[in-house]
């Protein structure tokens, strides 16, 4: 049978767009390779300002610290519906990079302006969790617009392995600042990098934030948008290009119209609470599992092996290979074997990987085990949270309250990502076992969740998924 869609178009809008999903994964594992410099520039020569009476809050400081871009997540996240539907989803995603790039530069130049080089305070230090903050912004405005965005072009017969494409940049972005971390850092002293290094890393991040920028101004604004916005004939030349029949086209157009004009004023529980209750919960189990604690923490966790820092990042680029693998795992079976067998087949792996961890911390065993189990983690979510969670945001949602629903889904994301990132340092200063025993018993309950609550969408147009909800 013959395609009914023009695949080379598609393919072309959906790598332009997954650029910001590159960027998400540049920007938030970029602090892998910086974490401990930071520590040493910034937090440790301020240590006594942290100190409360017999309490030393430094660890809370590097953690906060670690995981500040995550605040510019949330709210990235929790304005994304308002300017997706304001601006739309092609501007919002356009505003997304210009915050990277900004970012970018800042964080690796907090001094500009204001302060001393060399001369750590708290104001500078207040200064550099701004940048991050603000390229948090855009990460979270990315995070829920991307897929909206590439949900809402595709097809329903590719669009859960096209959204997927989204989750592949992001693995694919933490992959490439992980070798640009290494490749900073090889055979350079730790003086060097902690006082120089770190900076390199986070200003690297512009060339891509640039690029991204400027290829949107090639790509359309998505048809439903242009459709909620009374834009029916942009709408109707946009689905030509996407579909070869030129009727085809236009029955999709009638079929989008026709969801909207029914709730001339949706609000978001307008189709019932347990729509935007599954979102919330995927969103959150997707976080409370521990996937950014490995990705942000990955090179000191391997240095509590007993590994070289240097080896230590250089393990770190072989989990990235590995989590680019598993996700392609996932590209290629979403839409063959459907979104809830990997949901499960993933949170099982990861349980596995997990409590095998815990345990092994229990007996205090450090080995070439404790890194197998990780990976069996990482694959594990890779090939199944990962991306499927991002496909289930960008389609679950009708076409009245999706831009107001994915802001929701995507905070509550952010939110329960930075409460479990910050959170890490501390936890883990009390209770290794607990840490992980606890990541492992968060993945058992994403597969219950899942199996009760979570319908399969496999092949189903973003309108007949709307039905599900009447």
């Amino acid at each position: 049978m013959s395609k009914t869609y023009n695949s080379t178009y598609i393919f072309g809008i959906t790598l332009v767009a997954t650029l910001g999903g590159l960027l998400f994964g540049y920007d938030t594992a970029v602090i892998s390779g910086a974490e401990k410099s930071i520590e040493s520039y910034l937090i440790n020569p301020l240590s006594q300002a942290f100190r409360f009476g017999n309490f030393d809050g430094k660890a809370f400081a590097h953690g906060a610290t670690v995981s500040s871009a995550l605040i510019g997540c949330i709210i990235g996240g929790a304005i994304s519906g308002f300017l997706s539907n304001r601006l739309g989803r092609k501007r919002s995603l356009q505003l997304a990079g210009f915050l990277f790039f900004t970012s970018a530069l800042g964080s690796a130049y907090p001094e500009f302006l204001f302060f001393e080089k060399g001369n750590p305070t708290a104001g500078l230090l207040a200064v550099f969790n701004f940048y991050r903050i603000w390229g948090g912004i855009g990460v979270g405005l990315a995070s829920a617009v991307c897929p909206t965005y590439i949900g809402e072009i595709a097809p329903a017969a590719i669009r859960g392995r096209l959204v997927s494409f989204n989750q592949f940049a992001i693995i694919f972005g933490m992959l490439v600042v992980y070798f640009v971390n290494w490749g900073i850092a090889d055979g350079k002293s730790i003086e060097w990098i902690n006082n120089i290094g770190w900076r390199y890393m986070f200003a690297s991040e512009a060339i891509p934030a640039g690029l991204f920028f400027v290829l949107l101004c090639f790509v359309p604004e998505t048809p439903r948008y242009l459709a909620l916005t009374h834009n029916d004939q942009k709408a109707l030349s946009v689905l030509e290009k996407i579909n070869v029949n030129k009727e085809r086209a236009k029955t999709i157009l009638a079929e989008i119209t026709s969801t909207i004009t029914e709730t001339k004023k949706a609000k978001l529980f307008s189709y019932g609470k347990k729509v935007i209750l599954i979102g919330i919960l995927l969103s959150v189990f997707q976080q409370f599992v521990g996937i950014n604690v490995v990705l942000y923490y990955a090179p000191r966790i391997f240095e509590s092996m007993g590994v070289a820092r240097d080896a230590s990042m250089l393990q770190t680029i072989v989990m990235g290979f590995v989590n680019v693998i598993f996700t392609v795992v996932a590209i290629l079976s979403v839409d063959k074997w459907g979104r809830k067998p990997l949901l499960i087949t993933g949170s099982i792996g990861m349980a596995i990987g997990m409590i095998a961890i815990a345990v092994l911390s229990y007996f205090d065993i450090i080995s070439i085990l404790t890194l197998i189990f990780i990976i069996i983690f990482t694959a594990s979510f890779m090939m199944s949270w990962g991306p499927i969670c991002w496909v289930y945001i960008s389609e679950l949602f009708p076409n009245k309250i999706r831009g107001h629903a994915v802001a929701v889904a995507v905070a509550a994301q952010w939110a329960a990502n930075y409460l479990i990132s910050s959170t890490y340092p501390g936890m883990m200063e009390f209770s290794s076992v607990f840490t992980y025993g606890f990541y492992g018993a968060m993945a058992i309950l994403s597969a219950l969740f899942v199996w009760k609550m979570v319908p399969e969408t496999k092949e189903k147009s973003l309108e007949e998924i709307e039905k599900i909800w009447k």
